[in-house]
């Protein structure tokens, strides 16, 4: 009886089972079997083509090639700025609804949550009008304090990329974390009143430690998205082309190689590259906190 329990709520997990192998595994697979091949013309380019084992020469290529290696770097030293700062006013935000009633903090946390709910594209579209000096409101409000700043100058791209990420995630990030807050024992918030601790010592010595997991969690899934960013450079790059290059991101490189350049072998080996680096850097993003916190 306990083996036919057993293997009903296996049952259960199936269908995930099927998606996993067929969505995740399968594509994975494919990706790897394709980038070990080459394909090649004959003839100066003017002849037929013909696609080769070649074995990890795309990696050692990827591995090689300054653009894709530069577009890595430049994503990493964002995400340095960017997914701290978006976390601290997430923080502070999951750390004020907890401070108010739950009627209060239910309406704001849904206001919160709205930016998330807008598709990614359909928000840096919006943001792109607002940047814009010829339709936007942003330019002519910072002429009027006399600032005379230009969004889409190679010298604000990048921060006008992070105010756009940051807006678009800090709901998502704050919900995580007040969630994490809401499993908080009250009488521990009740001693430290009595002991005389003030609001501010109890969020520093009790609230913050206690959502170290989840704060460890929203950084982790943000690095993922991180080094994945595609559609807002993309965006911003039919708008200011010679401030955003075709090789602005990784995704954007491996783009191009697929769709534009038609060399699906490389790109694949990209995007194998690419796979690797965010499993390594998660591992180690992992390892590296709960260390801490042991």
């Amino acid at each position: 009886m306990i083996r036919s329990q057993r293997w009903k709520g296996a049952a259960f997990t199936v269908p995930f089972q099927l998606g996993f192998l067929f969505l995740y595994l399968v594509p994975i697979g494919y990706a790897v079997y394709q980038s070990l091949f080459l394909q090649k013309q004959s003839g100066l380019g003017l002849g037929g083509s013909t696609t080769e084992f070649v074995g990890l020469e795309n990696y050692q290529q990827g591995l090689t090639d300054s653009a894709f290696m530069t577009s890595i770097l430049r994503v990493v030293v964002f995400a340095c700025v960017q997914i701290p700062f978006m976390l601290l006013v997430s923080l502070v935000l999951a750390l004020f609804l907890d401070a108010v009633t739950s009627k209060v903090a239910g309406r704001f946390r849904i206001l919160l949550l709205v930016p998330y709910m807008i598709p990614g594209v359909v928000a840096a579209i919006v943001w792109i009008n607002l940047y814009s000096p010829a339709v936007g409101p942003l330019t002519p409000l910072g002429e009027l304090f006399g600032f005379d700043w230009n969004f889409f100058a190679p010298s604000m791209v990048w921060p006008a990329i992070g105010n756009l990420l940051t807006w678009h995630g800090i709901g998502y990030n704050m919900v995580i974390i007040y969630a994490a807050l809401q499993g908080v024992p009250r009488e521990l918030f009740e001693a430290a009143r009595l002991d005389g601790a003030s609001e501010m010592r109890i969020a520093l010595s009790i609230k913050i430690p206690f959502v170290r997991g989840a704060l460890v969690l929203t950084a982790l899934l943000s690095i993922i998205q991180m080094l994945q960013i595609f559609n807002e450079p993309a965006l911003f790059r039919n708008v200011t082309p010679e401030t955003v290059s075709d090789s602005f991101t990784p995704i954007m490189i491996i783009y191009n190689q697929a769709f534009n350049a038609a060399n699906y072998h490389y790109a694949a080996a990209l995007s194998v590259l690419l796979a690797l680096i965010l499993g390594v850097a998660s591992f180690l993003f992992y390892r590296l906190t709960t260390r801490e916190a042991d």
